[in-house]
């Protein structure tokens, strides 16, 4: 599901660099990465589950006790199979700083990591700087060739997919006391994943794009 406010210039030149990316044959030595986070509320049990009785799952009362909120970094190389995944208590700067660095190491060998991601204030190299240093953050900058969604494009980025399926698949309908407990679960569906080698398959391409906006291939909007 996706929404378009305003389809100007700057919304097809971005959607077109992000769907050209999409498009490249998969190149270990210029990954193409997608990065997303969402936010995790953490609830706990305000009273005891009812034991399991025969033939009658173990229940759990509707009421719930708030203990904030947490974090969940993702990262994803659909065309390799590879996830990553972080729980953090915020998103903040610092935490986005620490995670860019983790991906950069993950990837020394390539000489550049094509990074999706949206227009968020924390993702940009400033962010990198106020935790690493100015010259360290230009370090691990220059090691990325960042590829910015049009603003309100988040279908645009694969790693919304991601987080998607996580979501559904290992934390629908449960509750997480505190982050620990929800960095257990992540982690497990993290490392299946991995194993699984699961891939994204992107199906929307400049073409279609081209049929659905009713755009035509000029260098104005080089569709």
């Amino acid at each position: 599901m996706w929404c378009v406010p305003k389809l100007d210039a700057e919304y097809v030149e971005r959607m077109n660099d992000v769907l050209a990316l999409y498009e490249r044959p998969y190149n270990a030595m210029e990954p193409v990465v997608c990065l997303d986070e969402r936010p995790t509320p953490l609830r706990g049990e305000k009273r005891g589950a009812k034991p399991a009785k025969p033939g009658k799952p173990r229940r759990y009362d509707y009421e719930y006790i708030r203990n904030g909120t947490a974090n969940i970094f993702s990262a994803v190389e659909p065309l390799a199979g590879k996830h990553i995944a972080k729980v953090t208590k915020t998103r903040d700067s610092v935490e986005f700083a620490k995670f860019i660095g983790s991906l950069v190491n993950r990837y020394r060998r390539a000489t550049s990591i094509h990074l999706v991601m949206d227009n968020l204030s924390t993702h940009t190299e400033r962010s990198l700087a106020k935790h690493y240093g100015k010259d360290k953050a230009r370090q691990l900058w220059s090691r990325l060739t960042v590829h910015y969604t049009p603003t309100h494009a988040s279908w645009l980025n694969m790693a919304e997919i991601e987080l998607g399926l996580l979501s559904r698949q290992a934390l629908s309908n449960r509750r997480f006391e505190n982050v620990e407990a929800l960095c257990d679960q992540v982690t497990a569906w993290t490392r299946h994943a991995n194993e699984a080698r699961t891939k994204i398959r992107w199906r929307f391409t400049r073409k279609k794009a081209r049929q659905v906006f009713g755009l035509k291939s000029t260098r104005t909007n080089r569709l």
